[in-house]
C-alpha cells in the first residue's frame, strides 16, 4: 500500500460498534422529554416511526427539532466519497451532536473512528462501544485522568489518543501513567496552535523540541502523530483566515517530516489529523501529500469535521461554496452537504405591523456564531407543503422562548396578513397566529445541545425515528 492508502477493515463500521443502541431503542420515552407529545410518552424509541405522527398535521408540541433523513443520508455518504477520492480517513467530531445513533451511522460510511472533546465525553462514547477514540484535548486533572484510564485498563483492544503541548502537560500524563500503574503505552498526538490561539505549539522550534521530549517518554508515553484545530481562525477576511489556517496544517506537516526523520514516532501509523468543519479539504489535500519514504512509518491523514453531517443552512453553508473552489475536481460533482436541520415553531403573536413572534428561543436555537433565520411557513388553511420564506424576513432578536421575526410592511397588502393572502412576494410580514414557522441554525452544535430527543423526518416531514442526544 502507499502510505496513504487504508485498509476498509481498518474500518469498525461492520463490528458491533453500538452494543448499546438495541437497548437505547427499547427504553420508553418518559413524559419529561423535550418536545414529546402526549401519545409518545412511554413509547419505545425505537416505536416513534410507527406513531404515525406528522409535523405538518400538528402532531408535535411546537418548538421541536427535525433532522431531514434523506439528507444526513447523502451527507453521510458525500463524505465517504470525498474522504475516498482524497486518501483519508475521518474521525467526526463527535462533540457535534452526540447522538450514538448518528455515530453509527458515521461507521457505516466507514468512519475510522470518533473525536472526543472532553473526558466524559470518551466515557459515553464507551458506553456505546465507540472502539476508537481521538481526545482532540489535553488531560489535565486527576478524576480526568482516571476516567480516561479506566476505560484502557478495562478494554485492552481498546484503541485512544491524546494530545500534548508542552513539558508541562507531558509531564502531568506522564506522572499519572505511573501513579495508576498503566499497563499499556498512552498514546499522544503532538498539537500545532498559533500565536494568539488557543492551545498548541506556537513554532515549529517548539514543536521538535517538544516532539523529542516524548520521543525520549517512551515507553509510557509514546509518540503516534501530530494534530491542529485550524478552525480557531475565523472572521471575514477570507485571505488572512485562510492563510493562517494554512499554515497551521503545514506545521503538522512540517513536524510530521521531522518527527519521521529523527524517529520521534513509535512503530506504526503516524497520524497527521486537522480538518474541521470549514477548512477539511485544505487539510485533505495539504496533509496527503506528506512523503515519508524510507523511514518505515506509514502515514493516515485523519479530518475531524462533525457537522458535515447535519450541515447547516447559514454558517457552514456559507462556507461551502469557498471550500468547492477551493477543492476543484476533489469536490466531485453537485453542490455537496445538505442541511438536515430544522427547528420548527408556531407564530403565537402578531403584536404590530412588521413583527411575529414565535415559541423558539435561545433555549432551543443556536446564536453563538449568527442568529436564526426562518427558512420555511406553513399554513394548514392554505398550502399543501411548507414555502421558502421572502429573504426580507429574519429573526433581529431571540429571548429565552421567543424568536422576534420582522419584515418590511407592504403599504398596499396591509399589515401582518390583514387580507389572508399568502404573502410570498411581497413587501409585508404576512403572518398569523397559528402559523407554522422552520427556522435554520448556524453552527449546529449548539442546537443539538439544547434538545435530548430530535425527531428524524421524511421530506413531508412525517416522524420515521427520534435520535436521542447525551450532552
Amino acid at each position: 500500500m502507499s502510505p496513504h492508502d487504508h485498509d476498509p477493515d481498518d474500518s469498525p463500521g461492520d463490528a458491533p460498534v453500538m452494543l448499546a443502541l438495541a437497548a437505547l431503542a427499547a427504553e420508553p420515552l418518559p413524559g419529561t422529554l423535550k418536545g414529546l407529545p402526549a401519545i409518545a410518552e412511554g413509547v419505545p424509541l425505537g416505536g416513534l416511526g410507527a406513531l404515525g405522527l406528522s409535523l405538518l398535521a400538528g402532531d408535535l408540541p411546537l418548538p421541536a427539532a427535525i433532522l431531514k433523513d434523506s439528507a444526513l443520508t447523502h451527507n453521510a455518504r458525500w463524505m465517504r466519497e470525498f474522504t475516498a477520492r482524497a486518501g483519508v480517513s475521518l474521525a467526526p467530531h463527535g462533540k457535534t451532536t452526540m447522538a450514538p445513533q448518528l455515530f453509527q451511522r458515521q461507521f457505516d460510511e466507514g468512519a475510522w473512528g470518533m473525536t472526543a472533546a472532553t473526558a466524559a465525553h470518551v466515557r459515553t462514547y464507551r458506553r456505546f462501544g465507540v472502539p476508537r477514540v481521538l481526545l482532540a484535548n489535553q488531560l489535565i486533572g486527576k478524576a480526568d485522568l482516571e476516567l480516561v484510564f479506566r476505560e484502557l485498563e478495562a478494554s485492552p483492544e481498546f484503541d485512544f489518543y491524546l494530545l500534548v503541548d508542552s513539558a508541562a502537560g507531558l509531564d502531568v500524563l506522564r506522572r499519572a501513567a505511573a501513579e495508576c500503574g498503566l499497563a499499556r503505552p498512552l498514546q499522544v498526538l503532538l498539537e500545532v496552535g498559533t500565536p494568539g490561539g488557543r492551545t498548541g505549539v506556537r513554532t515549529l522550534e517548539d514543536g521538535v523540541a517538544l516532539g523529542r521530549l516524548i520521543r525520549d517518554a517512551a515507553p509510557a508515553i509514546v509518540l503516534r502523530g501530530v494534530e491542529a484545530f485550524e478552525g480557531v481562525y475565523s472572521g471575514d477576511d477570507t485571505a488572512r483566515v485562510e492563510l493562517g489556517a494554512l499554515t497551521m496544517i503545514e506545521t503538522v506537516a512540517e513536524l510530521t517530516r521531522l518527527g519521521c526523520a529523527e524517529g520521534w514516532f513509535a512503530a506504526g501509523e503516524v497520524l497527521l489529523t486537522a480538518g474541521g468543519s470549514a477548512f477539511f479539504d485544505m487539510a485533505a489535500k495539504t496533509l496527503a501529500s506528506v512523503e515519508a519514504a524510507g523511514t518505515g512509518h506509514a502515514l493516515r491523514v485523519v479530518l475531524r469535521s462533525g457537522c458535515y453531517l447535519s450541515h447547516d443552512s447559514l454558517q457552514y453553508e456559507r462556507m461551502q461554496g469557498r471550500m468547492r473552489q477551493r477543492a476543484g475536481a476533489l469536490w466531485g460533482e453537485g453542490h455537496g452537504l445538505r442541511n438536515a436541520i430544522e427547528v420548527w415553531a408556531y407564530v403565537q403573536s402578531v403584536p404590530e405591523p412588521g413583527r411575529a413572534i414565535c415559541t423558539a428561543g435561545r433555549r432551543d436555537l443556536s446564536y453563538d456564531a449568527c442568529l436564526p433565520q426562518p427558512l420555511w411557513w406553513y399554513r394548514p388553511s392554505l398550502h399543501d407543503a411548507p414555502r421558502a420564506t421572502p429573504a426580507h424576513w429574519a429573526v433581529t432578536k431571540l429571548n429565552d422562548q421567543h424568536a422576534y421575526v420582522d419584515a418590511k410592511v407592504d403599504g398596499a397588502n396591509g399589515a401582518n396578513g390583514a387580507n389572508g393572502g399568502d404573502g410570498a412576494d411581497s413587501g409585508a410580514l404576512l403572518l398569523q397566529v397559528g402559523d407554522l414557522i422552520a427556522f435554520g441554525v448556524g453552527h449546529p452544535c449548539t442546537t443539538f445541545d439544547k434538545w435530548p430527543l430530535l425527531y428524524t423526518v421524511d421530506d413531508s416531514y412525517r416522524v420515521i425515528g427520534g435520535v436521542r442526544t447525551f450532552f
